[in-house]
């Protein structure tokens, strides 16, 4: 099976839809891809929930150690991951209220993307959401 993404119009429109971001693997260090992404996904209006058992809190929002820990409902889990530890993330994501499951840049997984999309969820992979955001004129 091929890793197909949703059109560019798709994700523009997930992304006008969404309003919480939970990033998996969010760093506290702002030298990180994960912290310059989701600072700059919460500058522009999204609230965004770390999830990283190893930081307290970044950007101002208290860390959660798993997916799990998140009360309410997710818009998009956005996976800084290795792609090995993505069919993980992937299980974890099936037991939360949550609608897209998306691997940043460089991140793909077979196993996870086949899980996901068995179970009817939308998933998006190899694509950066901050570049997305930025091409879909959100």
């Amino acid at each position: 099976m091929t890793i197909e993404n949703p059109s560019r119009n798709e994700i523009g429109t997930i992304l006008k839809k969404a309003k919480i971001i939970a990033v998996v693997g969010l760093s506290d260090n702002p030298e990180r891809t994960s912290y310059q992404v989701s600072a700059a996904m919460q500058k522009a209006g999204y609230d965004i929930i770390p999830v990283n058992p190893t930081i307290d809190q970044v950007l101002g929002v208290k860390a959660v150690a798993s997916l799990k820990d998140i009360e309410g409902h997710v818009d998009i889990v956005n996976v800084f991951r290795r792609s090995e530890q993505l069919f993980d993330v992937a299980k974890e994501f099936d037991l939360i209220d949550a609608d897209v499951y998306w691997a940043q840049l460089g991140l793909e997984n077979e196993e996870a993307y086949e899980f996901l999309k068995n179970k009817g969820y939308t998933v998006i992979m190899n694509r950066c959401i901050k570049v997305e955001h930025a091409l879909t004129r959100v």
